[in-house]
């Protein structure tokens, strides 16, 4: 991901790339971004004194880890630069942390940047509304192998919006896994399938089974691209908007 965003800031008109972080000791410190993106060198460098980036940088975009996300906030919130976060498999602690910080920064964190999957929580939301009563819900998802969390924080994000649409939180109704004789569907649950392989971007299916029928709303990304310029766009806003934490659903409006 980070190398994809090296790529869409060099594609955005309203952007410019100031460098890059990586903790001291990693051998890309010191790292031209162009050059590690495939494109020609931009002198944006990687570096290890992140308080100095930000002192350089109206917006932050973070793609890590957990820790890396909690750290990364921190710096924001101590230098006052806007916060941009993609990263996956937080803890309900974690996100809380982005609404403290918007007290004092524009701060936005989205489980997925793209467009098409923002669509698909809408109309998950809706089919669950209108369907629940009468029909089982699975959500599916498959990534590629070196994912490290599951589900997906994309699949998160629709189950979210499936139990809203079943007025219900999410921890009441989600069945994470099956084995061994689990006994019959829990009527009104909804159910998360894993799977990881290959080089899969992402993939998410939302079923809706009846008698006799079903509804399938898939949404299938075939470049990571998509969530680099989803996030970059993300960037441009949020440096425009006062401090307050954003959702996805507020750059869409």
């Amino acid at each position: 991901m980070g190398l994809s965003l090296v790529r869409a800031i060099d594609q955005a008109d309203q952007a410019e790339l100031i460098g890059g972080y990586e903790p001291a000791g990693s051998e890309l410190v010191g790292a031209d971004l162009g050059r590690l993106a495939g494109l020609d060198p931009n002198h944006a460098l990687v570096g290890n004194d992140l308080a100095g980036l930000l002192e350089q940088c109206d917006v932050l975009i973070d793609f890590s880890r957990p820790a890396g996300f909690e750290a990364a906030l921190a710096a924001c919130a101590d230098s006052g630069t806007a916060f941009v976060s993609g990263t996956t498999g937080l803890s309900s602690e974690q996100l809380a942390l982005m609404d403290d910080a918007g007290q004092g920064i524009a701060a936005l964190h989205a489980m997925n940047f793209s467009l098409g999957v923002a669509v698909l929580r809408k109309l998950a939301r809706d089919a669950a509304a209108m369907l629940g009563d009468v029909a089982d819900i699975e959500i599916v998802e498959a990534h590629h192998r070196h994912k490290v969390d599951a589900p997906s924080g994309t699949a998160l994000a629709v189950g979210e919006a499936v139990a809203e649409g079943l007025g219900r939180p999410l921890e009441h109704v989600a069945t994470w896994s099956r084995h061994g004789n689990t006994g019959q569907r829990t009527p009104g649950s909804v159910g998360f399938s894993v799977i990881r392989g290959g080089d899969i971007v992402g993939e998410h299916t939302v079923l809706f089974a009846m008698d006799g029928e079903r509804i399938e709303l898939s949404h299938r990304a075939t470049d990571r691209m998509i969530f680099a310029r989803g996030a970059v766009r993300a960037a441009v806003w949020l440096a425009a908007q006062p401090a307050a934490s954003y959702a996805i659903d507020d750059l869409l409006a």
